[in-house]
């Protein structure tokens, strides 16, 4: 995959890095740094003239400033003249803002695509998007993946047999069906009103959980409150542990695992670096290997059947 240049922003380095192991392809060398104003400033230190250049970050918080910095980055690869340029966004974080929910808003998530856009980007690859509908809002490819499979082949020898899927919202049911369809169960589904964005208020269950324990599934998890309202539904409905959440992006803001403490066990994946301190609990599934794939399908090349050595990848500084 000699035409093949990967780079990566500072949100999550790992993940690129276990890309480019998949790919056997060395990590693009650019330098990246901040004014003490804040302001991001990065150069490419190589050519990616006529190559095909993949860009990874996830907008994971600090959002705007992980933002910014792609688009960045994205701009001085588009001035290099590239064959294209492939935006690789893991966890998409203005997809919540996907339309107005009453005047005098933006619709957040409209203004990031059409950056992205205006940027010089061709494709982008994403991943459970909170709102599936923001797809529309591109004029340019979106390959939108799911972490499902890889949850399906963590939990599918440890889940108990009489296990019901919980969608944590009306959103989540199609993933939730998903879910239980692999798994050969049914599904529940809790309505809840959202107050602002960070308050929700549970309203009902909808399903019979009686004496069962629950797999709650969710896109993303930031402050921990809507899976601790759910647990409190489920266990006054009638549930029983273990309770078990799967979501695909981790964002687990501060005060979050003193929420989740309920959880029996939670699987998130390595869509945003976690610095969490260690918690027993938690369990990262990685999804470098399903976005390898989907990279080498894109330039019609098949997966590399060894991975090297993760030292021979270290990204100039």
């Amino acid at each position: 995959m000699k035409d093949i240049v990967l780079f990566y922003g500072s949100a999550n380095p790992s993940l690129a890095v276990a890309i480019a192991r998949h790919l056997e392809v060395p990590m693009g060398a650019l330098f990246a740094h901040r004014f003490p104003d804040g302001e991001v400033s990065v150069r490419l230190l190589e050519s990616v003239r006529g190559k095909e250049v993949f860009v990874v970050q996830s907008t994971s918080p600090p959002a705007d400033e992980h933002l910014m910095e792609l688009i960045m980055l994205l701009d001085a690869c588009r001035r290099e003249a590239p064959a294209s340029i492939t935006a690789i966004v893991p966890y998409f974080g203005y997809s919540r803002s996907d339309k107005r929910r009453g005047g005098r808003e933006p619709i957040g998530a409209r203004v990031v695509a059409d950056m992205l856009q205006n940027v010089g980007v061709d494709r982008l690859i994403t991943m459970d998007l909170h709102a599936p509908q923001v797809e529309g809002f591109f004029r340019i490819p979106v390959q939108t993946l799911t972490a499902a499979r890889q949850f399906y082949d963590v939990l599918g020898a440890q889940i108990d047999p009489d296990v019901i899927v919980v969608a944590p919202d009306p959103g989540r049911v199609e993933m939730a069906a998903r879910f239980a369809q692999e798994l050969d169960t049914s599904v529940a589904v809790l309505y809840k009103h959202r107050d602002c964005g960070s308050r929700t208020h549970l309203t009902r269950v909808i399903g019979d959980v009686a004496n069962r324990p629950c797999l709650i599934v969710d896109d993303m998890i930031s402050t921990g409150e809507t899976v601790e309202q759910a647990i409190t539904a489920l266990r006054e409905a009638g549930a029983r542990a273990p309770y078990t959440v799967a979501a695909t992006h981790g964002l687990l803001l501060e005060g979050s695992q003193n929420k989740l403490s309920g959880v029996d066990a939670l699987y998130v994946t390595d869509s945003i670096s976690l610095k969490t301190p260690h918690w027993p609990q938690l369990h990262v599934v990685s999804i470098a290997r399903d976005i390898a794939e989907t990279i080498s399908q894109l330039v019609g090349e098949e997966e590399s059947a060894t991975i090297p050595s993760l030292k021979d990848f270290v990204p100039v500084p």
